[in-house]
């Protein structure tokens, strides 16, 4: 299953939706763990910086990140969520851009499609407070039903459904698979960074 999500993330990569290298390790129950860094000796490399050059490590942000802040702000403290885990689940999902449109049809900075807008209340997924405030709603039942990070997100890209299916899991989802480790090490970072 390792090899498996080695070769998705190295299709993934040719997109360039990854930064940096990115370590794992796959634990006896089954769930992958990541990290930027080899954290210990469990931890192998899972994949090389596929954009080495300085300037093509990451997006740039089609938004401010300043302009959302207190958006982000206040829905992380009503759901008791870290505000650098949203700030870190927007750069990945839209850049910062609310007018951001999936080719599934998932809209704004927090991406939301409109069964899971109307499930959080969100009446106009394009306004950024909305959007913000419905998408940290689902994050939090995401992180309250499955109980780790890394699933709670693998669940915010793949659905619900499909982390159930694949017994609590990180479905095996080439997306998925680049989706959670990139959103984990943006994390990091912003934590690193905040004072």
């Amino acid at each position: 299953m390792l090899k498996f999500a080695f070769f998705s993330l190295l299709a993934c990569a040719s997109w360039g939706t990854l930064a940096g290298d990115i370590y794992a390790y796959l634990a006896p129950d089954g769930s992958y763990h990541f990290a930027d860094e080899r954290r210990d000796a469990r931890y192998t490399l899972y994949l090389r910086d596929a954009a080495p050059a300085a300037g093509l490590n990451a997006p740039q942000p089609r938004g401010s990140p300043a302009a959302y802040r207190p958006f982000i702000e206040n829905a992380a403290a009503r759901e008791g969520i870290d505000p650098a885990l949203l700030h870190a689940l927007i750069w990945v999902e839209s850049g910062y851009d609310p007018a951001a449109l999936s080719p599934k049809g998932a809209l704004g900075l927090m991406q939301l499609m409109p069964a899971t807008a109307g499930r959080f209340g969100v009446n106009d997924r394009a306004d950024p407070e909305q959007n913000i405030a419905g998408g940290t709603r689902y994050l939090r039942t995401l992180l309250d039903r499955f109980g780790r990070i890394d699933l709670a997100l693998a669940a915010y890209n793949a659905g619900e459904e499909a982390v159930e299916r694949h017994k609590r899991r990180i479905p095996p989802f080439a997306e998925t698979l680049a989706y959670v480790p990139r959103v984990l090490e943006r994390y990091r970072k912003l934590q690193k960074e905040t004072p």
